[in-house]
C-alpha cells in the first residue's frame, strides 16, 4: 500500500493525525491499565500493581510518541506501540479490540493523509504553473 511508512519524515498533516491517534490511544491504554489492576486484584494476582505500572508506562509512551511524530523515528515508535498494544491483550483480552481499532486508525491515517498531502502538493504545483504562465 502506498503511504505506509515505517521510518522517515512525514508531512505536517500526516504527523498531526498520527499524533492525535496516539493521544487517544494513550488515554484508552491508561484505562486498560486500570482494568488490568482491578481484575488482578479481584483474582488475587500478585502482579496487579505491576500491570498498572506497565500500562501507565505504555500510556506515557503513547504520549511521548505523539510528540515525536515530527522526527523520522517517531513513526517507527508508533508502529512499536501498535504491536505492544496487541501484546497487552495477554493481560486484558479486551485490549485486542483496542489494538485492532487503533491500528486501523493508524494505518488509515498514514494512507489517507499521504494521499491528501500528495493532492495538495499537486494542486499547489498546478497553481504555481498557472501563475507563472500569466
Amino acid at each position: 500500500m502506498k503511504g505506509i511508512v515505517f521510518y522517515g519524515s512525514l508531512g505536517k498533516f500526516t504527523w498531526r493525525m498520527l499524533a492525535t491517534v496516539l493521544g487517544g490511544q494513550g488515554v484508552v491504554v491508561f484505562l486498560g491499565a486500570l482494568v488490568a489492576r482491578g481484575v488482578g486484584l479481584a483474582q488475587g494476582d500478585d502482579n496487579a500493581h505491576a500491570w498498572l505500572w506497565v500500562g501507565i508506562g505504555l500510556a506515557v509512551l503513547c504520549f511521548l510518541a505523539a510528540g515525536a511524530m515530527r522526527r523520522p523515528w517517531g513513526v517507527t515508535l508508533g508502529w512499536l506501540i501498535q504491536v505492544v498494544t496487541f501484546v497487552s491483550a495477554v493481560v486484558v483480552p479486551a485490549m485486542l479490540g483496542v489494538g485492532l481499532i487503533f491500528t486501523v486508525l493508524w494505518v488509515g491515517s498514514l494512507v489517507l493523509c499521504h494521499r491528501v498531502e500528495r493532492q495538495v502538493a499537486e494542486r499547489d504545483r498546478v497553481a504555481g504553473a498557472d501563475s507563472t504562465a500569466r
